[in-house]
C-alpha cells in the first residue's frame, strides 16, 4: 500500500511539472530559468501568479471531486452516485449562476460563489432525496432520479441565461469546467475549505464502510445510518461546492475516480479515501496538462492565437468513453 501512495504521488509530481510548462507564452527552457531565479519580471509574474495557482486549484479541485464521489457512492451504495449524477453539482453550478446573474457573486467574489454553489448543491441533493422517496436503496431508481434532478437543474440554469444573457461568458465556464483565469484568491479559498471537508469525510470512513454494507448491519454495530448518511451527504455536497465555485462542473471525475481509488486502495475507506483524494488530483492535473497541450497544437495547426481546449471538455469526453467501456465489459456488475 506504501509503495502504491509513493507512485501516485511521484505521478502528481511528474503530472505537476507537466503542467507548468504545459501553457502558452513560455517555453520548458524559460520555465526552469525562472524556477532558478531567473527570468524577467513578466515571466515570474506568468509562472508564479498564472501558472501555479492554476495547477494547485486543479490539484484541489480533483481531490474534492472524487472525495465527494467516493462519500457519496458509500454513503447511498450506489456506484454509479457521482456529483454528477445525483443533482449535487448541476445544483452548486445553478447556485453560482444565480448569484452571478442577480449581481451577488461573481469570479472578483470566491467567498460569495462558494455560498451560493453549496446553498445549490444542497438542493439539488434534497430534491433527489425526496423525489428517491422509499427507492432510496435502490441504485437503479437512485440513478434515474438523479438524471431526471440534473436535467430539471440544467433547464433552470439555461431559463436563467435566457433572463440574463449578459452572464452567459462568466456562465459558461461553470457549465463546462475550467481551469483557465484561477489565481491565488482561488486558491487561498480552496485549500482551507477542501481540507476541513476532507478531513471531516475521513473522519466518517468507519460509518461509511458501514454503510456499503447495508442498512441492516449498520444498526447491528450500533450506527445510526439515517445520521450517518447526512453527516456523509454533507460533507460531499460541500466538498462538491468548493470544487464547483473554484473550477466549475468538471465532468465524470467523483463518478469514476472512486472506483480507480477502491480498486487501488481496496475497500477499507481509510486508505481508499486519501487514495480517492490522490488520484483525483492526479487525473484532473494531467487532463488540464494535456488540455493546455492540446491548445497550443490546436493553435498552432489552425493558426488561431486564443483557441482554449477547457479541461472540463476533455474529462466529459474521455470520461464518457471510459464509463461506455467499463459498462459494455462488465455488464453485470453490482456495488
Amino acid at each position: 500500500m506504501t509503495r502504491r501512495f509513493t507512485a501516485l504521488g511521484v505521478l502528481a509530481v511528474v503530472c505537476a511539472a507537466v503542467e507548468l510548462v504545459a501553457g502558452r507564452g513560455m517555453s520548458p527552457g524559460v520555465v526552469w530559468d525562472v524556477l532558478n531565479g531567473g527570468g524577467d519580471a513578466t515571466e515570474r509574474h506568468i509562472l508564479f501568479q498564472l501558472r501555479l495557482p492554476r495547477l494547485l486549484v486543479a490539484l484541489g479541485a480533483g481531490a474534492c471531486l472524487a472525495v465527494a464521489g467516493l462519500v457519496l457512492q458509500s454513503a447511498l451504495r450506489n456506484p454509479l452516485a457521482g456529483p454528477e449524477v445525483t443533482g449535487v453539482t448541476p445544483g452548486a453550478v445553478l447556485g453560482a449562476v444565480t448569484a452571478t446573474a442577480l449581481g451577488l457573486a461573481g469570479w472578483d467574489s470566491p467567498l460569495a460563489v462558494v455560498l451560493a454553489a453549496c446553498a445549490g448543491g444542497c438542493a439539488g441533493a434534497a430534491l433527489l432525496w425526496l423525489l428517491a422517496g422509499r427507492g432510496r436503496g435502490d441504485p437503479a431508481q437512485t440513478a434515474v432520479h438523479g438524471v431526471l434532478v440534473s436535467a430539471v437543474l440544467g433547464g433552470l440554469t439555461a431559463m436563467v441565461l435566457l433572463v440574463e444573457p449578459g452572464e452567459l461568458g462568466s456562465v459558461v465556464q461553470w457549465l463546462v469546467g475550467t481551469t483557465e483565469g484561477r489565481v491565488w484568491e482561488h486558491w487561498h479559498l480552496l485549500w482551507p475549505w477542501a481540507l476541513v471537508w476532507g478531513v471531516a469525510a475521513w473522519l466518517l470512513a468507519g460509518p461509511l464502510t458501514l454503510l456499503r454494507c447495508g442498512d441492516d448491519i449498520a444498526l447491528a454495530a450500533g450506527l445510526s445510518a439515517r445520521r450517518a448518511r447526512t453527516l456523509a451527504l454533507m460533507c460531499a455536497v460541500a466538498l462538491t461546492a468548493g470544487a464547483v465555485a473554484a473550477v466549475g462542473a468538471l465532468g465524470f471525475i467523483g463518478l469514476l475516480v472512486p472506483h480507480l481509488a477502491v480498486a487501488v486502495f481496496g475497500a477499507d475507506l481509510r486508505r481508499s479515501l486519501p487514495g480517492a483524494a490522490l488520484t483525483g488530483a492526479v487525473v484532473v492535473c494531467g487532463a488540464d496538462a494535456v488540455a493546455q497541450l492540446s491548445s497550443r497544437l490546436l493553435a498552432t495547426a489552425l493558426d488561431s492565437g486564443r483557441l482554449t481546449l477547457p479541461v472540463g471538455a476533455l474529462t466529459a469526453c474521455l470520461g464518457a468513453a471510459l464509463l461506455l467501456l467499463v459498462v459494455r465489459r462488465t455488464p453485470s456488475r453490482t456495488f
